[in-house]
């Protein structure tokens, strides 16, 4: 019995998979190493945040020391407080956000680095990069850092969490096949 008709029995469904989608067998490790990347790199930031290792988050000021996930970015970075819309989102800085902010990254990072949960994960990345790209707007201006006036990283993440949900690029590399058994192309998937 093949996968696909294991899944259809399992879940009473047709699940597609990963080389349904991509026929290159290349573009799927590609695809699987980008994934795994990616979620390390939303549960590199939840860890950092959690200890304060240094990185983005100054040694001693993690959250578990004390400090705030959010407050630093939106009160405190310049792209973000001389932006048209800093007054708004310093109101998320702290409090029950540094719960969404924090619980975000981390289960962005898991589900995305395991295949699993991937559709769900990369819409929930895409809310998260969207906010982030709008607290710091206006993009582009040259003296905050950055090199092109419109797209920057938020962009490319947002769209790469896409990319990779919707081709199904969990199950190279990852554990995207048995979820699919367990929850079909749905939006768990």
């Amino acid at each position: 019995m093949t996968a696909t008709q294991d899944a259809r029995r399992t879940t009473g469904a047709h699940v597609t998979h990963h080389e349904d989608v991509v026929r290159s067998p290349i573009a799927r490790y590609v695809m699987g190493a980008l994934r795994i990347v990616l979620g390390f790199t939303f549960l590199w930031a939840f860890v950092d945040k959690l200890f304060g290792f240094g990185y983005t988050t100054p040694a001693g000021a993690g959250w578990l020391d004390g400090g705030s996930p959010t407050t630093g970015f939106l009160t405190k970075n310049p792209a973000v407080t001389e932006g048209p819309l800093g007054d708004v989102f310093a109101g998320f800085a702290g409090g029950v956000w540094d719960w969404l902010f924090m619980a975000g990254l981390l289960g962005i990072g898991v589900a995305v680095l395991l295949g699993a949960g991937m559709k769900v994960a990369a819409w929930a990345g895409v809310v998260l990069l969207g906010l982030m790209y709008l607290a710091e707007l206006p993009i582009g201006r040259p003296d905050a850092g950055f090199t092109n006036p419109l797209v920057d990283s938020h962009w490319v993440e947002a769209l790469a969490l896409l990319a990779l949900a919707y081709t199904f690029s969990g199950d190279t590399l990852g554990i995207g096949r048995w979820w699919g058994r367990v929850v079909g192309d749905g939006f768990l998937r």
